[in-house]
């Protein structure tokens, strides 16, 4: 059987696999000897065979992209992009052209508030409903306008295709609105008694909470009283609120001016005494919260910035069910974690990283030069066949093979690593006008990918800078590793479509560009921004408090009468009924000493109580170490958090006082 031929399996929404005989790379010199023409086709045209190739290249204007580089520097993205169309060219002439259905009228919008958690607001039932107004009323200015627009658009498509259900009225929805200081406003009437009673208890149930910064319309002042300096990402103040804040001012004049495109600005993140929370500190029920909002976010800072934003959606195809190439992550991974319980990230893909990385990564033109056409398809064939059974001869393949291989597994997924409904959207990145908007919505996206492709994402990104740090011996830079990398990321021909040569040429800047974001910036990117975790402990505790009012549904379920009497008294004395003022109680289980009453003080640290338990060697020594337990903030305003070293304990505590503390491993 073909190394790649698709076999009947699970259906995805995905593009067709390439067919008989992909190969990444090809021969050195024939990337030395191509014409440009050549360079400019196969990623953004879906039939190649109708690709016009022109005898120049197309002419530059600087000024409609932001690229980084001139036209000379963008050889190494050209010859990739040319190795990648010659060794699949006879492939997708057998191909079916898959093109990405254009959606009817409202059928955007409403998909997008089914992904934003607010499909309820067109459901009969009053308690949805209510989830949902408590939901909207943590939102911003900015978020609450995004999410208006959806909601009239879906509602105008309702009433004219006469649907027999729901269809509310926006200005019952989003009264608190109309206020025109942008305050929420408690004296407009709703259409009903019901959504009056239950908009106001939504409100009531958030406005207790004043302690949370979240950048919404009373507090967007504050933006202009923080000192920031330019390279500061400021994670307090929601982004949409930033841009809309600076869009009329002086600053925000200034920052439309023309940057130097050549540099990018050592960004940094202003220390937060609460602690700062990556992807995977939050528990998963949090998280799902964080996808709503920072969904909702991105869109309001697209729609500010004058920047379209839409999810695509690609046709249902059959997609193999096992093996290694052309097949979807869930596969890889469901199969992997049979044989590696817990890995999260493709075995294969962990391998071609390491094979490449055992060579050194001080080789010359490390990624940039193909390996042998011939040579990679046999290497495919061979680990289609004896990779899983562990009897595949990893001595035999040379470094650049590997790298070939690497960069081929990326393009072959039947859904790209950025996925079909964001791969726009992280082209688009390029057009927002300021390399920070650029860096936040970047942020945002990352924060919407599916858990696999998001860890998928993170090793390549961390690979990649290690390859950079080797640039005095392999000449691979920041703009040479992402010129190389940018056509394997961005290469989804479902998603092409016939460009002009002008335009073909600032797309190729502007991944190329969003690529460098993507690497230099990587760790910012991995961080959930404190405006949403806020956004998230406002809704956890509007919860709460909705839970506590409805005494009814306490009373049927008898079976929780036990665990409600505990809850009472644990929101009545969080720690331990003997634990004096200032003072918190943490909790070790796996650890010697398994519990411990330790006083707050302005400078003690999360690090600070770690150690202060593994110093303790009485009893049952564990062998943890220090790198491999960590403290949690559990309860409270929050579901999990898992915190870093430098979270100022007392500072967290005020922020979260009904928190339980406990130490343990990552994923226990």
């Amino acid at each position: 059987m073909n190394w790649l031929s698709a076999s009947p399996g699970v259906v995805l929404t995905a593009y067709h696999p390439s067919g008989n005989s992909a190969v990444a790379g090809s021969n050195a010199k024939e990337s030395e000897e191509t014409s440009p023409s050549s360079r400019r086709s196969g990623q953004y045209t879906m039939n190649h065979e109708n690709s016009k190739k022109s005898t120049e290249r197309p002419q530059f204007d600087r000024s409609s992209s932001q690229d980084s580089v001139d036209e000379l520097s963008m050889d190494d993205y050209w010859k990739e992009l040319e190795n990648i169309h010659e060794t699949s060219e006879n492939n997708h002439k057998e191909q079916e052209v898959v093109v990405v259905k254009e959606p009817d009228e409202g059928e955007l919008e409403e998909e997008w508030l089914k992904e934003a958690g607010l499909s309820n607001l067109f459901s009969e039932s009053t308690g949805d409903s209510l989830d949902s107004m408590v939901f909207l009323s943590t939102l911003t200015r900015t978020q609450t306008a995004a999410v208006q627009k959806r909601v009239e658009t879906v509602s105008q498509t309702l009433r004219k295709k006469n649907k027999p259900y729901h269809v509310p009225d926006v200005r019952d929805i989003f009264r608190q609105q109309s206020d025109s200081k942008e305050k929420v406003s408690d004296e407009s009437e709703p259409s009903s008694v019901t959504a009056r009673e239950n908009k106001n208890e939504a409100q009531d149930e958030v406005k207790d909470d004043s302690d949370f910064s979240l950048g919404i319309s009373e507090k967007t002042s504050l933006l202009e009283d923080v000192p920031i300096s330019e390279t500061d990402i400021n994670l307090e103040i929601s982004f949409a609120e930033q841009a809309a804040n600076l869009k009329d001012s002086s600053i925000g004049k200034m920052c439309k001016g023309k940057e130097d495109d050549t540099l990018l600005p050592n960004f940094r993140l202003p220390k937060d005494k609460t602690g700062t929370t990556k992807i995977g500190d939050l528990a998963p029920q949090d998280m799902k919260k964080v996808y709503s909002l920072a969904l909702i976010e991105l869109t309001a800072l697209y729609d500010l910035l004058g920047t379209e934003f839409k999810q695509q959606k690609a046709i249902k195809i059959k997609t193999k069910d096992s093996g290694l190439f052309g097949v979807p992550l869930s596969v890889l991974l469901e199969q992997d974690q049979k044989k590696v319980p817990g890995t999260r990230i493709p075995l294969i893909f962990h391998k071609l990283i390491s094979q490449i990385e055992e060579a050194r990564l001080d080789t010359e033109g490390l990624l940039r030069i193909p390996g042998v056409a011939a040579r990679v398809k046999s290497l495919c064939q061979e680990l289609e066949a004896k990779f899983y059974e562990g009897t595949f001869n990893w001595e035999s393949v040379k470094q650049h093979d590997a790298a070939s291989l690497l960069k081929l597994f990326i393009r072959e997924l039947p859904q790209p690593l950025l996925t079909v409904e964001y791969l726009k959207a992280f082209q688009h990145v390029q057009n927002l006008p300021t390399k920070k908007h650029q860096l936040q919505a970047l942020n945002l996206l990352v924060l919407l990918l599916p858990e696999a492709n998001r860890d998928t994402l993170k090793i390549l990104l961390e690979f990649l800078q290690r390859v950079i740090d080797h640039r005095d011996k392999n000449k691979m830079t920041l703009n040479n590793v992402a010129m190389v990398m940018a056509p394997n990321l961005f290469t989804f021909h479902g998603l092409g479509s016939k460009t002009i040569e002008q335009s073909e040429f600032v797309m190729a800047a502007g991944t190329a560009n969003v690529m460098r974001f993507m690497i230099k910036y990587q760790k910012l990117l991995w961080t959930i921004p404190k405006f949403i975790v806020n956004q998230v402990r406002k809704q956890n505790t509007a919860c709460q408090k909705k839970e506590k009012k409805d005494k009814a549904m306490k009373k049927l379920l008898k079976k929780m009468a036990y665990d409600k009497e505990k809850h009472e008294k644990q929101d009545k004395s969080p720690n331990d009924a003997d634990v004096p003022q200032g003072v918190i109680r943490v909790q070790a289980p796996r650890l010697s000493k398994v519990s411990m009453a330790i006083q707050l003080t302005e400078e003690l640290k999360a690090s600070d109580i770690v150690a202060r338990f593994l110093s303790q060697k009485s009893g049952v020594v564990q062998a943890l170490k220090k790198e491999e337990v960590f403290l949690y903030e559990i309860g409270g305003n929050i579901g999990e958090r898992c915190l870093d070293d430098d979270t100022y304990m007392k500072d967290l505590y005020q922020l979260n006082p009904n928190a339980e503390w406990v130490i343990k491993s990552k994923h226990s």
